[in-house]
This record gives structure tokens, C-alpha cells and sequence, in this order.
């Protein structure tokens, strides 16, 4: 096997690790559903990109009466029996994801005391339940998350400025869903696994105050650029709300998937990082330093990498981390080849997961008539791989825990 095909086969091992519905699976026999007191049912919603799978894996194990609502993405809905499936928009939140919030609350505002409500919640959950608060619109609340994405913040500064502008954000679920007590089931996309910032923390405390948040974007010198509107919603005063009791169980996570791939890989492979964060030339850098420290022939990452926006290409994290690889990789004296990969098989607003490349990714985008140096300045990482023929297009893997980087090095030549 070539060492291209042999990285796409440990991609595929990483995305096999977090499937959800085996993480579930695994998850209930260790913390099962919650009994719905006298009268009551459950209450099950369902959000993210693995949100099929999960409702898949759990409503044939129900016996007790139950209402379930499932929201994903366009590429991974599909029927689901026993559930009513809204498709939304991801990464850019759009009107049927604001449909879809609308339905969320309608079935919680009706759950009672005797009720127990279900959270499946994966990534991706964020995008697909926009809930802007009275007065902000879905179109300023879009700009918003644009204006940060360009200014190259990360998941956690994201979703602070996400949850104050939103109804179920934050512990917005919670919320909506008193009196009712809350079990969710979290399989993670966030590097450390912070619950506040999957999927925005639907079911936790928020990451911080609105003023927090106004800081933050006056910080990055966001602040004059907002709407009025937004402006005016982070400048309210915060009440304290009480909300109901939530058992938040995490299944699944990136370095799960991680462990699975030097597992597959055998002897020679480690993890060299399970937190490859922050800008994409930073994480390039240190991709390449374990490159030439040479300590081990499969070297496996795990992350979620920030872009800063500079030109007006089509790309995605992923694959400008693998095309800055491509570019300023020293010569190694043996072949090496590196693919970076979102594990839900979407890099930003492309049809790729991601890249892989090797030593020869330059020439052929160069013999391809395209300027490889020009591509990257201009954010054009998707053009450029394409050029190559080095794009990584899986299709949706139907999860979601970040990203995964795999590099792989060959026997020395002489």
C-alpha cells in the first residue's frame, strides 16, 4: 500500500473510532436513560452532525412513550423512524436551522415535571440551531460569526459571542425545558472537551457574561463593525435564571479517535499532539519540527486550527494547513506524505475534508499553471489542492470530533 492510501485508511479508522451510534450505545449501558415519573414521557432532541446516527442507535431501545426531534445537517439528514428530522444549514446558520430552533423550544416549552428530556448532542450544533435573541436577526447574528471567523478567533472565543446573542445557547436548553430534568448524551468535536463549547453548551453553563463577550470584540476592534442590534443585545444587563438539573455524560471525543489510529498503525506510531490549535502557520511549524525530530514513522495530531482571513480564495483549515505543509517542508532525505482532515468530512464552506500532500504537491499545482505561493496568500487552498489533485474528499462521515492530521515517513534513502 502507498503511503497516500495507507493515510486515507487511517482517516477512515479515526472517523470508525467516533461513530455515534456505537458511542452511544456503549454510553447507555453504562448510564442509562432516565425513567419518566407517573404520566410522563420522554422528551428526546437530537443535534448535530451526528445527530441521525444517535437517534438511530437509541429510539429502537424506547419503551416508554416519547417525543423525538432530530436536527442535522443537509448532507447527513435522512428519515428517521419515530422522529420528525430538520435539515439546516452548516457551517453558515440559514433560515431552516432558525425553523428548527423554533421547533426545539415548542417541544420542550411543553415538557413537565414528570417528563425527562434527552439531549444527543454532537458538533456542528451550534450552526444548526440559530436562536437569535428578540431584536437580533439570523442575517446580523451570521455576520457576526463572520467578522470573528476573519479576525481568526477560536472555538471557545466563538461561541462566547455566539451564546449571548442566542435563546438556547449557553444553557438556553436548559432552560426552555424546565421544569423537566435533562440527561444529554455529548460526543465531542472541542479539543479538551469542554462541554461549554460543544455545540455552544446547550446544556451548560455559558463560557461567559455578555460583557465578557463585549470586551472580546472590542479587543479585535469588532465592536464599531457590529450591527446596532448586536450591539445594543450584549449591552443588556444579565439576570440571573434558575435552571433545571442536567447529567451531562460525554461518549466520545478527538483523542479517542487519535488512540484508535496509532493503535491501527502499530509499531512506530505515536500521537505527537492532541492539541494542534491555534493559527495554521503555528500548527504548519510544529507539524514539520515532529517531521525532522523523526521520533517515530507515523505521527498522528489531533486539533482544530484557526484561519486568519488576508484574501478572498475558497478553502478551509484543513486544507491550508496541509498546503502550508506542502510548501515550507525541508527536504527529509525519504518520502513523506501529510493529510489533514475535518472527521466530518466538511473543511469550511468546499466539498473536501481536507488535503494530503506529499513532496511532489508544489511542482504539480506549479506544472497545473497555478502559483502555489500566490494561492495561499489569497486563502485559495481549496484551488490550489485541486490543482495538485491532492484534495481529501470522503463525503459527511455522519460525526464530527474535530480534526485529525496524520503524517507518515518513509525508510530513508540513500
Amino acid at each position: 500500500m502507498s503511503l497516500r492510501d495507507r493515510a486515507k485508511e487511517l482517516f477512515k479508522v479515526a472517523c470508525e473510532a467516533a461513530d455515534p451510534g456505537i458511542a452511544l450505545s456503549r454510553a447507555l449501558q453504562d448510564h442509562p436513560l432516565p425513567v419518566p415519573g407517573p404520566g410522563g414521557r420522554l422528551r428526546i432532541v437530537a443535534i448535530g452532525k451526528a445527530a441521525v446516527p444517535m437517534a438511530e442507535a437509541l429510539l429502537p431501545q424506547l419503551h416508554a412513550p416519547f417525543e423525538a426531534l432530530v436536527v442535522t445537517n443537509y448532507e447527513n439528514a435522512r428519515p428517521v423512524a419515530g422522529a420528525v428530522v430538520h435539515a439546516a444549514g452548516h457551517p453558515v446558520p440559514d433560515e431552516n436551522g432558525e425553523k428548527a430552533a423554533i421547533a426545539v423550544e415548542a417541544l420542550l416549552l411543553n415538557a413537565r415535571a414528570a417528563d425527562r428530556v434527552v439531549a444527543l448532542i454532537s458538533g456542528g450544533g451550534s450552526a444548526l440551531l440559530p436562536a437569535p435573541v428578540t431584536g437580533v436577526t439570523l442575517a446580523e447574528k451570521a455576520e457576526v460569526s463572520r467578522l470573528l471567523l476573519g479576525a481568526g478567533v477560536d472555538i471557545a472565543q466563538l461561541n462566547l459571542v455566539r451564546q449571548g446573542l442566542s435563546r438556547l445557547k449557553g444553557g438556553g436548553l436548559l432552560r426552555a425545558a424546565q421544569p423537566a430534568p435533562v440527561t444529554a448524551y455529548i460526543l465531542s468535536d472541542v479539543i479538551g472537551d469542554d462541554l461549554r463549547v460543544i455545540a455552544s453548551g446547550l446544556t451548560v453553563a455559558p463560557v461567559g457574561s455578555r460583557q465578557d463577550a463585549r470586551n472580546l470584540l472590542e479587543t479585535l476592534d469588532l465592536w464599531p463593525r457590529l450591527p446596532e442590534s448586536v450591539r445594543a443585545a450584549l449591552s443588556r444587563s444579565e439576570t440571573a435564571t434558575s435552571a433545571v438539573a442536567a447529567t451531562n455524560l460525554l461518549i466520545g471525543s478527538n483523542r479517542k479517535s487519535l488512540e484508535a489510529v496509532v493503535a491501527a498503525a502499530g509499531a512506530g506510531a505515536r500521537i505527537a499532539s492532541d492539541a494542534l490549535t491555534g493559527d495554521v502557520a503555528d500548527a504548519a511549524a510544529q507539524v514539520i519540527a515532529a517531521a525532522e525530530a523523526g521520533q517515530g514513522d507515523t505521527l498522528v495530531f489531533g486539533g482544530e486550527t484557526t484561519v486568519i482571513l488576508r484574501g478572498t480564495g475558497l478553502g478551509g483549515r484543513n486544507q491550508e494547513l496541509a498546503l502550508r505543509v506542502a510548501l515550507t517542508m525541508p527536504d527529509l532525505g525519504r518520502p513523506w506524505v501529510f493529510l489533514s482532515g475535518g472527521t466530518d468530512g466538511r473543511d469550511g464552506p468546499t466539498e473536501a475534508a481536507g488535503g494530503l500532500v506529499d513532496a511532489g504537491t508544489a511542482g504539480r499545482i506549479v506544472a497545473a499553471g497555478g502559483d502555489p505561493v500566490a494561492l495561499l496568500a489569497d486563502n485559495d487552498s481549496n484551488r490550489a489542492l485541486a490543482l495538485a489533485g491532492d484534495l481529501l474528499v470522503t463525503g459527511a462521515t455522519g460525526t464530527n470530533v474535530a480534526d485529525v492530521q496524520i503524517l507518515l515517513l518513509g525508510p530513508k534513502t540513500a
